[in-house]
């Protein structure tokens, strides 16, 4: 179940225009967070991913299921469960002791699939797979959503970087 805070701040994303996968990253950083702290592992960055997904559809982010091709036919499947209850409050919940057992079974797995290191590999892997020009859109878009003064730190941030860069 997530947290009441990170519903809220998914919710507020949604309310100021932002796209469903920005809100839906709540879930994810929460979940990173779960991994960091000890609650339960991860066998990778990508099922700590996955797993906030999931929170965040349940929840009612209105955040489809992936296309074909992207995954495999019993995730979509379930990424479309997890939609149509957070959607329309549909299925039975998970009982208590299906719940626990799911549970027991993440705590077994290892918590350094969180870390910094394993989640900047995973982005650059995940970056590596699209196109020059679907990274240069992004980006502009970034630089277009960041706002003047969002820009004009990002400047500042890297005219710092720029001069460590020549000292060293």
């Amino acid at each position: 179940m997530p947290n009441r805070s990170t519903a809220q701040r998914a919710k507020e994303d949604l309310r100021e225009g932002k796209s469903p996968s920005t809100a839906a990253g709540e879930f994810v950083h929460e979940e990173i967070e779960h991994v960091r702290k000890g609650k339960h592992g991860a066998r990778s960055p990508r099922q700590a991913i996955a797993i906030g997904l999931s929170k965040a559809r349940r929840a009612g982010v209105p955040l489809p299921q992936p296309g074909a091709g992207k995954t495999s036919k019993e995730t979509r499947k379930k990424a479309s469960r997890d939609y149509e209850r957070g959607q329309f409050g549909a299925g039975a919940s998970r009982s208590r002791r299906a719940s626990r057992a799911r549970e027991r079974v993440l705590e077994q797995e290892p918590r350094d699939s969180a870390s910094r290191r394993a989640l900047s590999a995973h982005a650059r892997r995940a970056a590596r797979k699209r196109g020059s020009e679907s990274r240069h859109e992004a980006a502009q878009k970034a630089a277009e959503t960041k706002g003047a003064r969002g820009r004009e730190n990002a400047a500042r941030k890297a005219a710092r970087t720029r001069g460590a860069k020549k000292v060293a």
